[in-house]
């Protein structure tokens, strides 16, 4: 079977504490997340409060469409994310966005990111 979404019109809008949302498609068991992290918007802030746990446990795989973001891993390293870049990020790590401009993401690990337990 053959399916189609468009993300403008995504099947779920999982909003942050503050600071953005996750617009979300799943066809299948494919699931594709649009993450729009605002300035300000740090994980820790945003999204721990709603996944309960210490650290973001998701395995993200994606691409930056736009702005800036630092993860922070739990053993203090870190990654800088720019536009263009294609990430493999581990479980176990904090994020925020820099600078002004909302950091836009394609991330295909979010089947259950920021959803109310």
């Amino acid at each position: 079977m053959t399916d189609k979404q468009n993300i403008e019109t995504p099947h779920e809008r999982r909003p942050f504490k503050d600071h953005g949302h996750m617009d979300v498609v799943t066809l299948g068991d494919f699931t594709l997340g649009r993450g729009v992290f605002e300035p300000g918007w740090r994980w820790s802030q945003d999204v721990q409060p709603i996944a309960g746990t210490d650290s973001c446990q998701t395995h993200h795989t994606g691409i930056c469409l736009s702005g800036r973001m630092t993860v922070r891993f739990e053993d203090g390293g870190e990654l800088a994310v720019a536009p263009g870049d294609v990430v493999d990020i581990s479980p176990g790590h904090d994020a925020w966005t820099e600078g002004d401009e909302a950091c836009v993401l394609l991330d295909t690990g979010i089947a259950a990111y920021a959803r109310p337990s």
